[in-house]
Formats: C-alpha cells, sequence, structure tokens
C-alpha cells in the first residue's frame, strides 16, 4: 500500500537481507503436581520437567524454539550452538541446521546435542515465519489444519481415583482417545485398567506405555490382555525402543487390532530408518523437539510417506500442533500433562483441544507464542531474563 507522498512503507529488511543478530537461552525447572511431587511411568521417577527455551533474533524479530530435557542443554546451546548462527543468514533454517549438525558430530549426534540443535532449529522457523508475517503452518507445506490429539499421563503412582479423574476429563472436553502408563508394578495394571476402561465407557479408545519396562515374553502375555479384557488399542514401547527384534516380534505375534508403537527417542533420521527397516512398529513416534527440529521431522515424514507408515507426535503441543499439520500420514499428537501445565505456564498463545484437535492459530505470526517472563522467572535455573 502506498502512503501520501507515492513511496512504499518501510516494510524493515528484506528475509534474504536479515542475519542472526542474537541468540540468547534460558532454562526452567517446574515441579510435578503428583502425588509427594513425584510422577512414576514404567522405568522412571522424576520429580521435574525442565524447558529449555532458545531465542533467536534478526530483523527486528524474535524466534522461540524449546526442548524438554536436563539444564545442561542450555550451556550446549550458548556455548557451541549460539557462536555458530550469529551472524548467518536467516532464509533457510535447513541450511543452519546442517551446519549444526557438523558442529555436534564430536559432541555426539544422538541424545542431548540432537536435543540442542532441535531447540535452535525450532526457534530459526519461528523466526523465519515471524519475519515473512506467517503462522509457521503457512511457512511449511502443510497437509493438514489441525492435529488430533490423545490424552496422556495416567502415571503409575497416581490413586485410582486421580487417574480415572484425569482420563475422564480428557474425554469430557471431546478428547476421544487417552493414554496411561503401565508395567512398573504389572500385578496392579489390571485394577487400574478396569477402572479407567469403567470411568471412560467403552466409545473412547484405550492406550497403554510401558516405557521399555517389560520383556519380550511378559509384553506378549500383557499384550494379549491389555486387548482381550480392556479393548486397548495402542501399546507404546512395551520393551525398549533399542530391542528392535523385540519389537517386531510383538508386532508380528501380539493381537492384530492392538498396535505397536515406538519411536519418541529416535534422534537421527538413522534412528527412524532401523524402527522401519525392521519393520518393528505399527506406528511410528518422533518428536519433534529431539529429533533434529522442525527439519529433522520433515525428512522422518518424508520416510514414512514413501513407508506408507503413519507418524505420531510426541508431546510438545504449541509446537507439534504446527510442525506435524506438515507430515502427510499423521496420525495423532501426545497431549501430555506435565508439558501442557508447562507451556501454559512460560506462554501465552498456546492452544486448547476443541473437538479432540489442536488447531494451530492462523492470526498469530509464528508459533503465535509469546513467553511470559514474570510467570516463568521463579522456576529459572540458566540465564537471564531480559531486559
Amino acid at each position: 500500500m502506498a502512503v501520501a507522498n507515492g513511496t512504499e512503507p518501510d516494510a524493515g529488511p528484506s528475509l534474504d537481507a536479515c542475519r542472526i543478530e542474537a541468540v540468547d537461552v534460558h532454562a526452567f525447572e517446574l515441579p510435578t503436581d503428583g502425588p509427594d511431587g513425584r510422577e512414576q511411568d514404567g522405568t522412571l521417577e522424576w520429580d521435574s520437567t525442565t524447558m529449555v527455551l532458545c531465542r533467536v533474533h534478526a530483523g527486528g524479530r524474535t524466534g522461540i524454539g524449546y526442548t524438554y530435557g536436563d539444564a545442561s542443554l542450555a550451556a550446549f546451546l550458548s556455548g557451541t550452538l549460539a557462536p555458530l548462527l550469529e551472524g548467518r543468514p536467516v532464509s533457510s533454517p535447513p541450511a543452519l541446521w546442517e551446519l549444526m549438525g557438523r558442529r555436534i558430530r564430536n559432541a555426539g549426534r544422538p541424545g542431548a546435542a540432537a536435543m540442542a540443535v532441535s531447540a535452535a532449529d525450532i526457534a530459526l522457523w519461528d523466526l523465519k515465519a515471524r519475519l515473512l508475517d506467517l503462522p509457521l503452518v503457512h511457512a511449511l507445506p502443510a497437509c493438514h489444519d489441525r492435529v488430533p490429539v490423545y490424552g496422556s499421563g495416567g502415571f503409575t503412582n497416581y490413586s485410582l481415583p486421580r487417574l480415572t479423574e484425569q482420563l475422564t476429563a480428557w474425554t469430557e472436553q471431546g478428547i476421544p482417545r487417552v493414554k496411561l502408563k503401565t508395567s512398573r508394578d504389572p500385578d496392579r495394571d489390571p485394577q487400574r485398567l478396569t477402572a479407567v476402561r469403567r470411568a471412560i465407557g467403552p466409545g473412547p479408545e484405550l492406550f497403554t506405555d510401558a516405557n521399555g519396562a517389560l520383556g519380550r515374553k511378559e509384553a506378549l502375555y500383557w499384550a494379549h490382555r491389555f486387548h482381550d479384557e480392556w479393548d486397548v488399542r495402542w501399546f507404546e514401547e512395551p520393551v525398549s525402543s533399542a530391542d528392535i527384534e523385540g519389537l517386531r516380534a510383538l508386532r508380528r505375534s501380539g493381537p492384530p487390532r492392538l498396535e505397536i508403537a515406538a519411536g519418541e527417542y529416535a534422534y537421527t533420521t538413522r534412528d527412524f530408518v532401523n524402527l522401519v527397516d525392521a519393520e518393528a512398529v505399527d506406528c511410528l513416534q518422533a518428536d519433534v523437539t529431539r529429533c533434529g527440529g522442525i527439519t529433522g521431522l520433515l525428512e522422518v515424514a518424508g520416510l514414512t510417506a514413501a513407508r506408507h507408515l503413519d507418524l505420531s507426535a510426541h508431546c510438545a503441543p504449541a509446537v507439534s500442533a504446527h510442525a506435524f499439520c506438515a507430515v502427510r500420514r499423521l496420525r495423532h499428537l501426545e497431549y501430555f500433562h506435565d508439558h501442557v501445565r508447562f507451556e501454559r505456564l512460560v506462554f501465552d498463545g498456546t492452544l486448547p483441544p476443541v473437538d479432540g484437535a489442536l488447531r494451530p492459530d492462523t492470526g498469530r505470526p509464528g508459533l503465535g507464542l509469546e513467553v511470559r517472563w514474570a510467570d516463568a522467572e521463579p522456576y529459572r535455573v540458566h540465564g537471564q531474563r531480559p531486559a
């Protein structure tokens, strides 16, 4: 639109001209709200969740990205990745992703380094979308405008009343599928599953997650019981995700309508290829805050499309709601209690589920998130609040 003197308004620097001016990193540790301040699954007990937040600045805009992991990731981001990114052009996040991948080679690509790259990559994509004044979903090759969700929590140390209250609350919100943690104490699971199925009724889909707690034969036994007695349709990590042969054996020998799922601990594209080539899962999972961010996720999306395999989003709903719209073989998103609680505390612009799905807010640029510094500050464990 022309202004009165016939010239165009100053739109700021073009995307091609923008270079990264600064990167700052923060970490926040939020105590859990579980019994006695603790939560449990099949193989782990924890008392807090840590978010490592990365912000990238260019052209008067700021992109936000984050991962969930140890606070030490913040030091790695600040000391190793931030200096690499500063001064670089912002127009191509995949080009910067490639540079970061080279830089982390000797730090170990899988695990913590991949998570740090993920947070930075998400911030770069968010920044690019904000510079283009687009919602992130419109800056991506989106195939969908919403991401179906399933409610996830049901920790093994919950009392039966809290367990049933949590899962029932999700179904009452219109979420048609819910998941509970199992297999820490298998003898207690029949009582827990019976209480849940009675509370939610026969309609909603019921998922279970052992977090790799079982051996192969034990997992096969429980796969049949879960399916036959409680109509469970999803058995996540019945054995360790590193036991690819065990996953494949369960997929082949378990009930035909009970799907075996894994992939949340895959960090590199090769990790996903290993699961897919072995025919180890019925539905693959990916965590955008672990698998190399949005750039890494797009590679995994191509793999699943080529192999005619669905992909399910693991957690981080505020990012996943945008990113997984670009996954053609999208199944659903884990609407995880701890991450929902954390993101609502730290950000303005989080999305509530509507009719069992998250729909990206196309009226806000990028991820649509703004940090609520005052609310996050009491939980800071790294970095300084911006002036």
